[in-house]
């Protein structure tokens, strides 16, 4: 988008547009630094994906990824063997297994979680007066409004 063709109120939304990313960013570095995980993206999107709808195959979330079963194999058997993941024989198809986190992932998950927000927590706490964090909660709507539309 070429900001020299906007008009100024466009201009402010564009340049309020690129200082959030980079904001968002930024945040979204430091938390992921307080969980203190290694894993990829890929693997972290393949746990939260059973952790939202539970036991699958890998041909389910192959698709559900949009990922060759191939490639979600390679990531399965990675995850499985930092014990993270465990299988059970599918109960209707004798060929396939499902897929399940295990206790250990679970907790490592959570963990994670709390970490993070212990951080910022501390964060907000050290860092912002009762009034900016009330600005704050107000820019949170309207972020969620913003992810939502």
């Amino acid at each position: 988008m070429d900001a020299t063709q906007l008009d100024p109120v466009a201009r402010h939304t564009l340049a309020l547009a690129g200082e959030l990313r980079v904001v968002i960013g930024k945040l979204q570095r430091r938390l992921r630094e307080q969980a203190g995980s290694d894993l990829t993206h890929s693997q972290k999107s393949v746990l939260l994906h059973l952790e939202g709808h539970g036991p699958t195959t890998v041909s389910a979330l192959a698709r559900a990824e949009g990922v060759r079963p191939q490639s979600m194999g390679a990531t399965v058997a990675t995850l499985q063997a930092a014990g993270l993941l465990q299988s059970a024989p599918h109960p209707t198809d004798g060929r396939q297994s499902l897929l399940s986190l295990t206790p250990a992932c679970r907790q490592k998950m959570q963990s994670g979680r709390a970490a993070r927000e212990d951080w910022l927590f501390h964060a907000l706490e050290a860092q912002l007066s009762a009034k900016e964090q009330a600005q704050l909660q107000a820019a949170v709507e309207l972020l969620r409004r913003l992810v939502s539309s």
